[in-house]
């Protein structure tokens, strides 16, 4: 068991209780399939969303009930939690923990009793209100056996505060319930009591949170959020769609090298097409970032034989004809993906194969899914299940693998820990 480690990092390789990924060529059945075997343990954040824990409590129901391997770990209110397990079958409440996200800044707690590195499955007794406001704890009693509504499985751990996450809130700032849910959220698949992170919350609170308590991998400075659209043709993975609204043309250039190893990995691609986004297909079309970038990208070496296909357009994107990844900048990007969105949802997308309305973060050491703030419970539970399927296929780690930069590359700093996750 590792603690979190800030900055760039080498790529992680964690733990699957599915079949690893690594061991199937770099090919991957994409991750709209049904469940796989093995077991998958999600870190859930109840307060992400515009209309959270409801909403997320129905999604996270939903995917327990679809995946008889699901195990969820809901961060949140445990009030929220209870929601879940009271509809939930008596005899599927082991596949839940909880664990309360603090109100502020994550610090030791002198008077909490050493725990160890027990893995949060056994219920333990629940916590003063109080206490469990100032740090990371959810304690809570196992009811099955008893009275009362409370039936939640808490998980009998304190999680290692991580310096790295605290430090995102600004110096005298209190971080919000709602800030601190994907902060522990995250903690705990960086500490090994999950294996993934989904959240409808703040992306921009979901990323920082994910690079400083996962790590980057090397070369990585900025992570890129990926989503996968319906098109005439097939998937189309865009990104970024709004984790770097500001990008200069080297993040562009490793965006595309992420794109184009998703697209290998989770689409089964054998040579991934890679298009910049812009407004026109003729030569210096666009603004000075996308009149620079094209020759870099034409030079540079995509990984799983993929290939820079040139400019594209919104049109492109719709037909999926002209590329398989489309790269552009985090605020076109996301602009893009909510009015398609919003279009396929008034008419019907395109093809038959509809992806989860989720985004994956890649460039960090560990899987994490962004869902929308306006989700709905299906878009959670299509969210949960993305992770559940990414995790057990081992993706993250293979796509990792792939990401092959080259000699004299910028890599981690000096003072930067070089070592994995786990």
């Amino acid at each position: 068991m590792t603690r979190p480690i800030t900055g760039r990092v080498a790529p992680e390789r964690r733990r699957t209780s599915g079949a690893r990924a690594s061991e199937q060529s770099g090919r991957v059945t994409s991750a709209g399939a049904g469940p796989e075997p093995g077991i998958a343990r999600i870190a859930v954040d109840l307060l992400g969303g515009d209309h959270a824990p409801a909403v997320v409590v129905d999604g996270a129901l939903r995917a327990c009930q679809a995946d008889p391997a699901l195990q969820l770990l809901l961060v949140g209110p445990p009030e929220a939690a209870d929601a879940l397990l009271r509809a939930l079958d008596p005899a599927e409440h082991h596949r839940v923990s909880t664990i309360a996200a603090p109100a502020g800044p994550a610090e030791p707690d002198p008077a909490a009793p050493n725990r160890g590195n027990d893995h949060p499955a056994g219920p333990s007794n629940r916590a003063d209100s109080a206490r469990r406001d100032n740090r990371a704890d959810s304690a809570g009693r196992d009811d099955r056996g008893g009275g009362g509504d409370r039936a939640d499985r808490a998980v009998g751990h304190t999680l290692r505060p991580d310096r790295a996450v605290s430090r995102a809130a600004r110096p005298g700032q209190e971080l919000s319930r709602v800030e601190s849910g994907v902060r522990t959220a995250v903690l705990a698949v960086a500490q090994g009591f999950a294996d993934a992170v989904v959240s409808a919350g703040n992306t921009g609170a979901t990323v920082t949170s994910a690079a400083l308590g996962l790590g980057r991998w090397p070369g990585v400075r900025r992570p890129a959020l990926a989503a996968v659209l319906p098109t005439v043709a097939g998937r189309l993975v865009l990104l970024d769609v709004g984790s770097s609204v500001d990008p200069d043309e080297q993040t562009l250039a490793v965006h595309a090298r992420l794109g184009a190893a998703y697209a290998a990995v989770v689409h089964g691609l054998a040579a991934p097409r890679v298009g910049l986004l812009t407004i026109g297909t003729e030569r210096g079309k666009g603004d000075r970032l996308r009149r620079a970038v094209p020759g870099m990208l034409a030079a540079l070496d995509l990984p799983a034989g993929g290939r820079y296909c040139g400019l594209v357009e919104g049109s492109d994107v719709v037909t999926g004809a002209a590329a398989d990844v489309v790269v552009t900048d985090g605020f076109t990007g996301n602009v893009l993906l909510k009015g398609l969105e919003t279009a396929y949802a008034l008419i019907r997308p395109p093809g038959r194969d509809v992806p989860p309305r989720a985004a994956i973060l890649l460039g960090v050491g560990g899987t994490v899914v962004v869902c929308h703030g306006a989700a709905t419970g299906e878009d959670i539970a299509a969210g949960i299940g993305l992770a559940a399927g990414l995790h057990r296929r081992a993706a993250v780690p293979v796509i990792a693998d792939l990401i092959q930069f080259p000699v004299g590359h910028p890599g981690p700093a000096a003072h930067e820990d070089p070592r994995g996750g786990s």
